[in-house]
Formats: C-alpha cells, structure tokens, sequence
C-alpha cells in the first residue's frame, strides 16, 4: 500500500521520442468503422491494429513516408505521409470482390468449427512445449530491465494547477506516447541488468542482479520490489496472465476459443520464415481478456510477435489499458527465443478516456543466450540475500557496457530532472503528504512519528482514546530498531505505554534477538491463532464503531524475549518467553477463577510464564529490505503455514498454571483462473491441562462494523470458549464473473463474494470447575454441532467499498443472538 501511494504521488517516466506519428479512423465504402485492420509502416516491421471502431494511432523512432493498410477482403491500401506527425486522417478500404468470393470474412462472434485460424492455434498448443528454451536442458542469457513511469494527458490546466508550484521546470521537455498518441511527462526510470540461469531437468531457475540504477531512489529497494511484483514475468503460451493479482485469459490458452473469436487475415515471409496472421478478440464484454493479433510460423508453430491490448470492459480498478507486445527471433531453423518484452499500462482514476493518469512502461531485453552448460544442483540452491551497495551504485561505464539499447533523449533526462526535484521545496512537502497517508508514519531525521491513525480510539472502558508513539528509522536496512508509545484514555483517566526493540546478527540467517514490554487494554479473543507481538493491538480493542457495547476488555502486562532465524527460504523458526499479567479492565467483565479445591477462594488475576517455539512456512512470499525489518510486497498471496508450542510453566516466579499449549494455522489463495480467488484457511489448537478463562481459547467475535478477516461476524466475545478447537473458513471472490452478464451491473464493475465459516470444540469439565466469573457463569463451547454461518458480499463498490451480508447457521438460542448482521470495509486493489 505504501508503494501504490508513492507511486501516484511522485510518479514517473518516459516513452519514444518519435520521429513518424500518424492517427485517424479506418472505414469501408458505407462510412462503418473497420476494427483490427492491420496499420504499418511499408517495408517496416512496426506496426499496430484498428481497435473495435477503427481507430488507430502509431509511432515510431525513424522517418516513414509511407503508410499501409490490410485486412482480409479488402483491398490493400498504401497511403504517402507528407508530413512527420499526421492525425486524425479517415482512410477507406475498398472491398475486393475477387477475395471475397474465396475467403469466408467473419465479423462478430466467430465459428468454433470449419475456422482455419482455431485450426493453427491447434498447432500451436501441440508445440508449445517444444518452444523456445524448453528445448534445451540447461539455459543462460543476459537481461536488461527498464520500468518506466509518466504522468500522461498534460495540459496547460494540468501545468498552471497550484499542485506545481515551484515545479514548473518539469514541464519543459514533454512527448507523445507511441501507443496512445497522448503527451506525457516523464518522472521515473529505473534499470537493471541481470544474468539469468535455468535447467529443464532440474525445474530451477536464478536470477543474479549485476546492477540496479533508479532515478531519484537509487537506495529503496521496496519500491523498487513493488514495481517488480506489480509486472510479474508471464509467459504467453500458459493458459492464464496473472498481473495485478488477476488472472486474464491467453489468447494462446487452451481455452481460448471459450474466450476469443479468432480471424485468419493474412500470411507473408518474415526474415525468410512463412507467417500466418490471426486477429483474436473477446467473445464477451466485461470478462479478464484482450483483443490483438499474433503472427505465428507455419513449421515450428511458434510465435514470431504478439500484440495484446486489454478488452475496454474488464473488471480491473486503476488500469485503463493495458498493453503487451513480445518478439522473437529465430535461433535455427526450430528454435524461436524471446528478444524483447513490452508492458504497457495506463493507470488511472477512472476509465474515460480523456482522464489524466500515469502511464507504467516495462521494456525487457534478452540477450547472449547459451544452452547446455550445466550448473549443478548445488548452484540453484537457496542462498539468503546480502545487501550489496555495489549493485545500486553502478558508474555509467557499467551501464554502457550492459544495456542492450541506448537511453534515448527524454530518459537521459530524467535521472537529472529527479536530481533537482528532490531539492525543491515544493515536492518535499508533496512527498511528505504521500509518505503519511503511505505509511502511517511523519518521517524525521532518525525518528518516525506514528502510526498517525491509531492517534485515536474508542472503547466502553477507556472512553476516548488518544495515543502517540515513534520509531526508529534511519533507512529501510537498519540492523536494529526500537517503538514505543504512549496512550491516554479519558473514560479510565489511566496512561498506557509500549516498548520493544530488535536487532538483526546475522543477515545470512537472519538471526534477530528482540524484546520489549506492555501495559494496555486489549480484546483478548480476537484471533483463534496467537502469537505475541509486544506492541500489536486488535481492531476490536477500540473500533469506533461497533454493534452494542463491549465491556469485556482486559488490562495486560506483558514482557517478551525472543529470538528467531530464517532455517531456509522463507521458514522462521522463533523461540520466545513472556511473562504476562491479566486482569478485567472493567466491573462488568471477570476474569475470576478458584484457587482452591473446595471452590471457596477466588482470584482474579492471573500471571503466568510461557515459552515457546513457533514455525511458520510461508513458500512463496516475496520480500524486500535487508534489515531488522523486511516488507512483503505480495501480501495475500501465498500459503501460510504456522505451528505454535507453548509451554506454561508453573511454580515459576509467582507463575501461576502449568500447561501445554499446540496451535496450527494453514492458510491457502488460489487463483482460478477466470473464475476468481478462492481461499481457504484452518485452524486447530488444543489446551493440555487446566487453565483459567483469561489462558482458554475464544472463538474469535466481531461486535465492530468492519470485516475482519478470520472472526465470526454473528458471533459476541466470549459467546464461545474451548480448550479444544478446529475451524474453517472459506472465501471466493468470483472477481465480477456473473455480474459482468447482467446489463445493468456490467458498467459498475462490482464484484461478487461468498463464503461460509465453521467451528467446533469442547472445554474439559476441569476447566469448567476452575471457572469463577461472575459475568461468564457457564462456559459454552460448540460441541453439540459445529457453529457455523455464511456470507454474501458485494466489493469493489466506488472501488474502494465491500459490504458482507451475514447469516447465522444454528445456535439461534443463545442470549441475544444475532440472526443476521451486516460489516464492510474498505481498502484499494485491482
């Protein structure tokens, strides 16, 4: 999230400086506008296609004079440029009846049967696997990475706007986009080169990043990161393109034909290889596909070069055209290896088309390929990455020895531009308001302030809560960093504070001792999985807004020593001590519990000791930072495993039980294609030993108004306590797939949610007898039958809004049950 805000904020790049740009509209003889007409430049290989009404805009970095169009049935035209930049010119294609007498021309929905173009993506599905480096067992080559960000649609009322003040300058060098025809204003760059490794037999790859260079950031690896993820590598012969955490429908899928309607229109010789060319577009609006052309090889059935440009009406926030562009080059006669790979993304509030955005443009080269030299499987192994400075301070003769093309005019300059901004006083106080609403925290020299929006809170027992609090922060890679804070409630007239500190070892492992101690008011019970985290605080701790009130809020101690390394990728093993003392924040809530056999002695605090080993596995996940502190920049999207044994420890200080304690936590995303996100999660755990209310396990109630991942929204806290538990939630985002069908919904790109939650457990009559609350009498645990409810959402309401529609399965006897409940939320995403 941090990144996506300083994306928008300071935002970022370039495109072509072109020397030929021509625009305008393609028609027949009747005046109706002809799509995908094929627009190039004659004896050229540069090129586009007509969109679904004919229009067509193309650039290119060298002097044309001539410009041709064809498209199957009509005669092809050549049209003289007088001019470098040309617009909006209206062209008409004359039909040729002779070619029409032969050649079937389809328009609309296309045959799935009798189609010759269906008939060659067969062949290419029955190749793909012979393709490229898949051929060979053991693969090397060199790659160069450019990632370029403009702000697009500039005008004067754009450039006179007080946002700019001070920042005039910016605008003195501004271009035309190639793709889109629309100025821009370059703001970021960003290169890296790169040596790339792989084995076929092995089924490993590695990449080894010789240098990064970044206009203005040179240093921050996490935005860097969070570009990166933003344009994951894809392959185009794979069924499905996953960017922006969606899944879109290949035009080479298998299941393309469900998806596209394909149109053979015309076949020539490139470099002395026989090409066909096949037109694809989506057979339905709304849908996560494209519309382009491909022009494939009529022996290897590879794919010379690919245009895709995403469908106008797909279910995507923040993007309003998307794009790609990938060539080959023939190796042999049978080999065809990728070259070049462009990624073009116009990002922007909203989908009209004179809206202003920032275009995101991602250029990957290949080079230097070599095949059959073997690494070894000790190669491929993990190895923990070390900061290197090096790598993002390269000279300019690094970089002229290892960029596959040359920066051209308007990139030279924007790494001097970035320079001088930086200075100005204008874009500070700009980068600092994005930086705020980014991460939370006001930076200082040294020390952050914040996070600024837990400043305030609510709750029955402490009335109005106000809070301050800080870190270090020196760069993202500092070895160690120390929190705190401080927090006053008006209703309690009682401070609060928090401390904690970490220090990282060793990078290699990862080897981080830490510590720290509280004292606050927390809803115990909000998650069924507990680890400790000395400063964390729940939402239901001080949600403003709530259903009914909740008193049943506890004041903790707690005081923490851990110490974790990293055993391989991505596995953390930590092993902690806390000593930790609760007791009801308010009168009417108790903790109580007997302390004798015969029942007759109460207490109502209780402290304990616990150790602890916890495991968590989460294959996967992607991370940036080298320090104390590392950012996941795929958040969500990835399996999380995690076990926890805690052993309380009795007769320890004035610790009070002994107990064993075994926690699991699984958690699984998958990507369904072009059905959706479905996720699943489970938990188990299981108490050995007798423990008080405050030590049980809570199934996890929601009284606030927000979605919270994880809780029963029906359900109040403590309405159930186990000693023994297991629960299951599953969730499906079906990303819009049937509302897309229905007329009057398409356009709001809303998008449909279901999920059901279960769970069951029991509490051992010794617990049961141990119990001496006052306000809890009786410990209810779910072992009759599992409790359950389900849900029915609507998200991605004005982007930003979901609302989930609950329903309670069974134990609609229990005192005030809720039978039906309503949560939203908010949050950006695509």
């Amino acid at each position: 999230m941090k990144n996506l805000f300083l994306l928008f904020f300071l935002l970022l790049s370039f495109a072509f400086y072109g020397q030929t740009k021509v625009s305008g509209f393609v028609k027949d003889n009747f005046g109706n506008p002809i799509p995908y007409v094929n627009v190039f430049f004659s004896n050229s290989s540069e090129g586009t296609i007509s969109d679904e009404n004919g229009k067509f805009y193309l650039q290119s970095d060298k002097s044309y004079s001539v410009l041709e169009f064809s498209f199957m049935g009509f005669e092809n035209l050549k049209l003289p440029l007088q001019q470098k930049s040309t617009y909006n010119i209206e062209v008409e294609l004359v039909e040729n009846s002779s070619e029409l007498s032969e050649v079937m021309v389809y328009s609309g929905k296309t045959s799935k049967k009798n189609n010759p173009a269906i008939d060659i993506l067969k062949k290419i599905w029955e190749n793909k696997r012979e393709n490229g480096v898949k051929k060979f067992d053991e693969y090397q080559y060199d790659k160069y990475e450019k990632l370029e960000f403009d702000l697009n649609t500039i005008d004067s009322t754009l450039i006179n706007s007080r946002i700019f003040n001070g920042m005039e300058f910016i605008f003195d060098d501004l271009d035309t986009n190639n793709v889109t025809g629309k100025t821009y204003l370059p703001i970021f760059l960003n290169e890296a080169a790169s040596k790339v490794f792989g084995s076929n037999v092995l089924d490993a790859e590695k990449e080894i990043i010789t240098g990064n260079k970044n206009s203005g950031f040179n240093n921050n690896q996490s935005l860097i990161a969070f570009i990166k993820d933003l344009y994951a590598d894809y392959n185009i012969y794979d069924n499905y393109l996953k960017f922006f955490s969606k899944s879109f429908v290949s035009p080479l899928s298998t299941t393309g034909v469900d998806n596209y309607n394909y149109v053979l229109t015309d076949s020539t010789y490139i470099e002395n290889k026989w090409c066909y060319n096949i037109v694809f577009y989506p057979r339905r609006k709304g849908e996560l596909n494209f519309k382009g052309d491909f022009w494939v090889n009529d022996t290897t059935w590879a794919i010379k070069k690919i245009n895709l440009a995403m469908s106008k009406g797909a279910n995507i926030n923040w993007v309003k055209d998307v794009y790609i562009e990938q060539e080959f080059d023939v190796l042999n006669d049978s080999v065809f290896l990728i070259t070049k790979d462009l990624f073009m993304t116009d990002f922007s509030l909203n989908k009209k088309e004179e809206s202003r955005g920032v275009y995101g443009k991602r250029t990957t080269l290949f080079d230097n390929y070599t095949f059959d030299n073997p690494k070894g499987k000790a190669f491929y192994k993990y190895q923990p990455e070390v900061y290197n400075e090096d790598i993002y301070n390269r000279d300019d003769y690094f970089w002229t020895q290892n960029r596959q093309e040359d920066l051209n005019k308007d990139e030279q300059q924007v790494y001097e531009m970035l320079d001088t901004l930086q200075t100005v006083d204008a874009f500070k106080r700009l980068y600092n308001a994005g930086t705020i609403l980014a991460t939370g925290y006001w930076e200082q020299n040294g020390w952050d302030f914040g996070p600024v929006f837990s400043t305030f809170g609510f709750n029955e027992v402490e009335g109005v809560r106000l809070r301050v609090g800080g870190r270090t922060y020196f760069s993202q890679n500092d070895r160690w960093r120390l929190q705190g804070f401080l927090a006053y409630g008006f209703g309690d007239d009682k401070f609060k504070y928090g401390l904690s500190g970490k220090w990282l070892l060793d990078s290699k492992t990862r080897l981080t001792i830490a510590g720290g101690n509280r004292r606050d008011i927390e809803q115990l019970g909000a998650s069924l999985t507990n680890t400790t985290d000395v400063l964390g605080r729940n939402l239901a701790s001080s949600a403003v807004l709530t259903v009914g009130s909740n008193t049943s809020l506890t004041n903790i101690n707690l005081t923490s020593f851990s110490m974790s390394f990293e055993a391989f990728k991505n596995f953390n093993l930590r092993f902690e001590g806390n000593f930790k003392r609760l007791r009801s924040a308010s009168d009417q809530f108790s903790l109580d519990y007997f302390t004798n056999p015969e029942r007759t002695e109460t207490k109502s605090v209780t402290e304990q000791v616990e150790v602890s080993t916890v495991a968590q596995f989460s294959p996967g996940r992607k991370t940036t930072g080298y320090g104390v502190e590392r950012i996941t920049v795929n958040s969500d999207d990835y399996p999380e495993f995690l076990l926890n044994y805690t052993k309380g420890l009795g007769n320890v200080t004035t610790s009070d039980f002994d107990y064993e304690k075994l926690q699991l936590y699984y958690r699984q995303p998958i990507q369904i294609g072009g059905f959706g996100k479905f996720v699943s999660s489970l938990e188990v755990g299981k108490t050995f030993g007798v423990v008080p209310l405050s030590l049980l396990d809570i199934v996890p109630g929601n009284q606030t108004l927000f979605s919270i991942q994880g809780t029963f929204p029906l359900l109040d806290f403590y309405d159930f306590v186990t000693d023994t538990y297991a629960s299951v939630n599953f969730e499906h985002n079906f990303n819009g797939r049937f509302f897309s069908r229905i007329p009057f919904l398409r356009d709001l790109d809303l998008r449909e949610i279901v999920s059901i939650r279960a769970v069951s457990g029991s509490i051992s009559e010794e617990n049961q007898l141990l119990n001496a609350s006052t306000t809890n009498l009786v410990l209810r645990a779910p072992d009759g039958e599992p409790y359950w409810s389900y849900s029915l959402g609507v998200d991605n309401i004005f982007r930003i809004l979901r609302i989930d529609f609950h329903f309670r399965g069974n134990y609609n006897d229990l005192p005030g049950a809720r039978k039906f409940g309503v949560t939203g939320g908010f949050g950006f995403s695509f």
